[in-house]
């Protein structure tokens, strides 16, 4: 099973990379934290691996923390949320404010999550609150200090909008927040655009 990758990045995408180990690459579905904190293509880029296995599929789940891996391991084992909302809840909210809602039974927040609905909600409040006060309460500092420009803007504007969708947004209300974050002066980078467009569907 593979546990971990380090390697070239040869490919960045808001929801997957492709790492280049030994001539070999890799497909890894990530999380907004962890595309957050990448390089530029062709830099090195070490991941925690998750590889998620079904009969039809072999799939591997990378985090640019070991906390944000333990955070995900403990979502799903939470009834009704796979690998892939998982990996939605650490995008839309980073692994600091998934364990903030829970530990302070905040429905409201896990609930505005597309996927998740109120048991869902319920049943992670009373699996987990117990079971995540060992991992850290902050977002990782590297969200912060991400940056990366694309341009005019416009392939910027299309990666955060596919990314939003791929994260379950509706694409005409995610397409009307990217277009708030435009409007308030948000930087045109796809890190930049998603993180406020998260925050303005979060309110909606």
């Amino acid at each position: 099973m593979i546990a971990a990758l380090s390697g070239k990045l040869i490919e960045k995408n808001a929801n997957s990379v492709v790492i280049d180990v030994g001539g070999i690459g890799y497909e890894v579905t990530i999380p907004l934290s962890t595309f957050y904190s990448l390089g530029d293509l062709g830099s090195d880029v070490s991941l925690r691996i998750h590889t998620y296995v079904r009969e039809d599929a072999l799939q591997l789940f990378g985090f640019g923390s070991a906390p944000d891996r333990t955070l995900f391991l403990r979502l799903i084992a939470v009834s009704g949320i796979g690998p892939k909302l998982a990996v939605a809840m650490l995008s839309a909210m980073g692994s600091g404010e998934i364990v903030s809602a829970i530990s302070s039974d905040n429905l409201a927040a896990l609930t505005s999550i597309p996927g998740i609905g109120r048991k869902t909600a319920e049943r992670m409040v009373i699996e987990l609150r117990d079971k995540i006060a060992d991992l850290a309460t902050s977002e990782s500092a590297a969200v912060a200090g991400a940056n990366g420009s694309y341009g005019d803007g416009s392939e910027a504007l299309d990666d955060a909008l596919s990314a939003l969708v791929n994260l379950g947004y509706q694409q005409k209300a995610a397409d009307k927040a990217l277009k708030k974050a435009v409007q308030e002066g948000t930087e045109l980078s796809v890190q930049k655009l998603l993180k406020r467009g998260l925050q303005i569907l979060a309110r909606s």
